[in-house]
This record gives structure tokens, C-alpha cells and sequence, in this order.
């Protein structure tokens, strides 16, 4: 691979970063929302085709007990969401799938909602795993409110005023989801049944729907309840209300999304570095509008990293990110002015930015510059995220032969094979299912001796196999080696179906010490689905916020043309 440097001026376009730098943990854990992140991209689309989205019943008491129904108009298809608000129980409540009570549960469902599907979802929703979804239900889905902050606000606007901006910025939300399920569970119709006509056949796009309605359900019910209290009450500032997004927590089980999924994860990645790569290789004078809308964006970056109230207990703080971003309009600043980056000429100057800084700012700040780098080339990226196609299926192709094979293991897995799996730390954890939570777990395994390990073992099945592969006959079919060996057969069909992909795998072993669990869950939530201010516990969970800033359905009907992510604490 050709590396750019910073004096080779474009000697030739810049390439997307090798997977083997990419696919770091600690590098995927600093990967920020782009433009190919699931809520902006969505987000998009729905401005783009002015999708309607109304309020068609809201039938709550003033006790927060009711149903609520939203219908949902894309250009070709229509939509429902179903809700069920009750009040809060601040003993049964919980975030847990064992929970038995939920401030809101909700279904997302095809066509207009009928007065028997509605009956339907009230009746089978609450039983979860015992439920059974009606056949056009895409989504299943469960929320709980920030009692404080959702307190706040109704006191605020029953007494005829707006809330402190200062209390709601502590959290960004009056809700958080609590789950979204879909994809056969409970019934509900598989994603790809779907089809890419489908108005929500794309990546995550019935999740990404559900979650946005969940934001306007809170909005909607904290005004609603208010009204119920007082004649004065008044509802939220529109700016209010674009500010608040709605909350997501996650923890461990999206590590096994990770692996479970390698084609949609290489696919996102490759996507977004390929545009990255497209956007460096820009040339461009000092008065191009594009230099000013890098600056723009990095400004408007700034002011959310400085304005922000989250504790970060393993990742870089918001205000290195800031002031390593000001670094960053410093440099462009000067291209401006005198078309030198750093006191060089320069026509690609992107390029020579992200060669110059990469080893100088803290990996977020890096990140969120090359995610914004990505909105130059916004038709280009768009193209490339419609493109990405990841069946989950693993298929052996008996006829290659064990030579072959063994050749390419060592080409594209060295780094799995170089990793020590036979020191005392190698295997020290073992991932399972708490039987109290029905969670996925990492634990020592001396403390679970007896639990089945759950988690996906690179390193020591790609061992095992070029192991055994080693001891064939180069000559051997890989049909005929199955048959002496079929414990192999998964991590063939795995290496043989992601033959030349650079983004599958993250480069780790799972079970070692120097795992660090949250870099994966962070990829997850802050890279792929595009959540902002993620707190992290604990190297384990983090809570963030969805739709932080976005456009309202009235926003979306009158044609929204604003920048709605990165949003600025509102000036009432």
C-alpha cells in the first residue's frame, strides 16, 4: 500500500487507512459519528424526503396511564408507532429485559394502525418472550424516563415556564430506550424480508425509527402531562426540543453483534474510510467553500465539546477534544489566509492534515476530524453506505485446499496467529449468560468454572486450524479435511467468506486481561449508530444520547436545511 506523506503532494490519491491500523481496539473505540453513522444517516433521509410524521391519538390521563399513536409517512409507505405509557413504579421498574415494568413499551408496525392491532400489542407486548407480535411489526420496543430530569421539566412547564437548560444538559433526555427488538424476536417480521425497497429496508433503519419516535413520545408526554396540572402551562421552545434527544444504554452484549455480524461491520467501516480517503484527496484552494464549511463544522464541534457536562472515566475528555480541534481550525485558518498548512504550500491540504496531526491530538479529536471530512463528499458517501450489503451467512467452499487455506490465514490473520494464547491471562475470561439477568457477562473463570464461554475465540480457532491444516497434505480438499476435522468447520466457513475483507474482526483476544470490554461496546454506539456523549462505567457500560439535536416532525414537514448534530446548549 502506498502510504501519503506529507511532502509527496498527491503523488498519488490518498487510500483508505489498512485494516490492520484500523481494526485496533483502542482505534475503534475513538471512532465518532459521521455522516454513515446510523442516526445521522436515517436522520437524513428523512429530511430528504420531507417524511410526515404525526400524532393521530393520545389518550393519557393525568397519571401518565394511556395509549398513544403516531402515524408515520415516508413517500411510498406508511407506518405506526403504537404506545403504552404508564406510570412510573419505582420499585418493578428497570432497563433489564427481565424487567416485568416499563414506563412506556411501544410497537413500530406497518400501515395504518387498526383498533384490533392496537388490542393486540397491548395484550402481548407486556409478556415479552412470551408474546407474540401481529405479522407487520418490524419493532418491539421499551423506555424509561430520567426521573429527574423529566420531573423537572413537567414542574417547569406546568408553572408556565421553560426548564433550566443547565438541568436538562446534564442528561440531554427525558427518556431512555431500554430496548428494541426486532428481526424475527417475538415474532416481529425479519429485516431481510424486508427488501431494499422497502422504506425501512436499510441498516438499522426500524431501530433508528422507533428510537427518534420514542423522542417526541417524551417531548410530547412531559407537555401533555403539564397541560393535565395547569390552565398556564406552556409547551417546549421548539429549540428545546431539538435539543433533547433520547437516551440508550448499552453494555456487553454488543460485542457479540460485533462478531456475529463481520460483513455489516466491515462493510460501515470500509464505507467510511473510503470516504475519508475521497475527502483527503480533495484539492482545493484557500477560497474554495468547502475549507469554510470544515471550518464551520470544527467550530460548531468545538462549542459541543466545550459545553459539555458528561464524566468520561476511560476516554479522552470533551475539553482535550476541544482544544485539540481548535488545533485543527488554526491550521485551516492559515490555508486560508495563505494557501500553506503548516508553512508549506498546499493543494491537497486535508491530506497533509491528517498526516501532520494524527500522532498529535487525542484519538477522539482525530476521529471527529476525519468523520467531518466526510460531509465534503456527501453525495460520494451516500452512494457508498447504500452500497453495503452483509448477509450473515458463512458458507465452506470444500474445494479449496488446505494449502490455499493455510496461505490465507497467514496473509490476512498474522496478527491472530502472532498473539500469545498460551500465557496464564490468555483465557483468564470467560463471557456468558447471567441466569438472574439474561445479560452476557465477562467474568474470571476461575470464579464461573463451570460456564459455557460464549464468545468468539479469533485467536484460538485460527491457532487451532492452521494448527491442523499444518499437519494435511497441501494437496488435501478442504471438504475432505472437514471430514477429520469438522471442530473447524465454523472458522472456515468464517475465513473463507471474509476472503479479502479488511474490516471484520477487531484485532483483539476477548478472554485476555488486557481486553478492555468497552472499546467494542463504544464502536458500537458512538461509530456505528452515531450516539453522542457516551459515559462510560466501569470499562463496561455507557449511556449516551440519540438524536441529540435533531430536526422535529414539524422541522422535517416545512423542509429542514439546518446542521442539527453537534448541537449548542439552547438560548431561550
Amino acid at each position: 500500500m502506498t502510504v501519503m506523506t506529507a511532502t509527496s503532494e498527491q503523488a498519488a490519491k490518498p487510500l483508505p487507512r489498512p485494516g490492520h491500523k484500523v481494526m485496533e481496539t483502542a482505534r475503534l473505540a475513538a471512532i465518532q459519528p459521521s455522516r454513515l453513522s446510523g442516526t445521522r444517516a436515517f436522520m437524513n433521509k428523512m429530511i430528504r424526503e420531507r417524511w410526515d410524521i404525526s400524532n393521530v391519538l393520545f389518550d393519557v390521563d393525568a397519571n401518565a396511564e394511556g395509549t398513544v399513536v403516531y402515524s408515520i409517512k415516508a413517500p411510498d409507505q406508511e407506518f405506526s408507532f403504537i404506545g403504552f405509557s404508564r406510570p412510573p413504579s419505582r420499585t418493578a421498574r428497570t432497563g433489564r429485559i427481565i424487567g416485568q415494568a416499563w414506563d412506556m413499551m411501544g410497537a413500530l408496525i406497518e400501515g395504518p394502525a387498526t383498533g384490533a392491532e392496537i388490542e393486540t400489542a397491548r395484550r402481548e407486548i407486556p409478556k415479552l418472550y412470551t408474546g407474540r407480535a401481529t405479522p407487520g411489526t418490524l419493532i418491539w420496543c421499551r423506555s424509561n424516563r430520567s426521573m429527574r430530569v423529566f420531573d423537572q421539566t413537567f414542574e417547569a412547564l406546568a408553572e408556565g415556564r421553560q426548564p433550566d437548560v443547565t438541568d436538562l444538559a446534564k442528561v440531554c433526555y427525558l427518556m431512555r430506550n431500554t430496548g428494541l427488538d426486532g428481526n424475527g424476536t417475538f415474532g416481529t417480521r425479519s429485516f431481510p424480508s424486508l427488501g431494499a425497497r422497502h422504506a425501512l429496508g436499510g441498516v438499522l433503519q426500524a431501530q433508528l425509527l422507533t428510537a427518534y419516535l420514542m423522542r417526541e413520545f417524551s417531548c410530547d408526554l412531559v407537555e401533555h402531562l403539564a397541560a393535565k396540572r395547569s390552565d398556564k402551562a406552556v409547551r417546549l421552545d421548539p429549540k428545546l426540543r431539538r435539543y433533547i434527544g433520547v437516551g440508550n444504554g448499552s453494555a456487553l452484549g454488543l460485542i457479540f453483534f460485533v462478531h456475529k455480524h463481520p460483513r455489516l461491520i466491515d462493510g460501515l467501516i470500509a464505507a467510511r474510510e473510503s470516504a475519508i480517503a475521497m475527502a483527503r484527496g480533495l484539492k482545493l484552494t484557500p477560497a474554495d467553500p468547502r475549507v469554510a464549511r470544515l471550518v464551520e463544522l470544527l467550530a460548531q464541534a468545538i462549542v459541543f465539546r466545550k459545553q459539555d457536562r458528561m464524566v468520561y472515566e476511560t476516554f479522552a475528555s470533551s475539553a482535550e477534544v476541544a482544544a485539540d480541534l481548535e488545533k485543527l481550525v488554526e491550521a485551516l485558518e492559515e490555508f486560508r489566509r495563505s494557501g500553506t498548512v503548516l508553512g508549506r504550500k498546499a493543494h491537497y491540504p486535508l491530506d497533509i492534515l491528517a498526516f501532520e496531526f494524527e500522532a498529535d491530538l487525542v484519538p477522539e479529536a482525530y476521529e471527529t476530524f476525519l468523520s467531518l471530512l466526510i460531509e465534503l463528499v456527501p453525495e460520494e458517501a451516500d452512494r457508498l453506505l447504500e452500497a453495503v450489503h452483509a448477509p450473515d451467512e458463512f458458507n465452506v467452499s470444500p474445494a479449496e485446499t488446505v494449502e490455499s487455506l493455510a496461505n490465507l490465514i497467514r496473509e490476512e490473520y498474522r496478527w491472530a496467529l502472532n498473539t500469545d494464547m498460551s500465557g496464564p491471562d490468555a483465557y483468564k475470561y470467560v463471557w456468558y449468560k447471567s441466569e438472574t439477568a439474561e445479560e452476557p457477562r465477562r467474568g474470571a473463570r476461575e470464579e464461573v468454572p463451570d460456564a459455557l464461554d460464549l464468545g468468539l475465540d479469533v485467536c484460538g480457532g485460527i491457532q487451532a486450524l492452521h494448527g491442523d491444516l499444518a499437519k494435511a497434505a497441501p494437496a488435501l480438499s478442504i471438504a475432505r479435511f472437514l471430514m477429520k476435522h469438522p471442530e473447524h468447520r465454523f472458522m472456515v466457513a468464517r475465513v473463507q467468506s471474509l476472503r479479502g475483507l479488511g474490516y471484520h474482526t477487531p484485532r483483539a483476544n476477548i478472554n485476555a486481561e488486557a481486553f478492555v470490554p468497552i472499546d467494542l461496546v463504544r464502536l458500537m454506539n458512538v461509530g456505528i449508530h452515531g450516539i453522542d456523549k457516551t459515559r462510560d462505567f466501569l470499562s463496561r457500560n455507557l449511556r449516551g444520547v440519540l438524536y441529540h439535536g435533531a430536526p422535529t416532525p414539524d422541522d422535517l414537514r416545512s423542509g429542514y436545511t439546518g446542521t442539527w448534530y453537534y448541537p449548542a446548549e439552547p438560548v431561550l
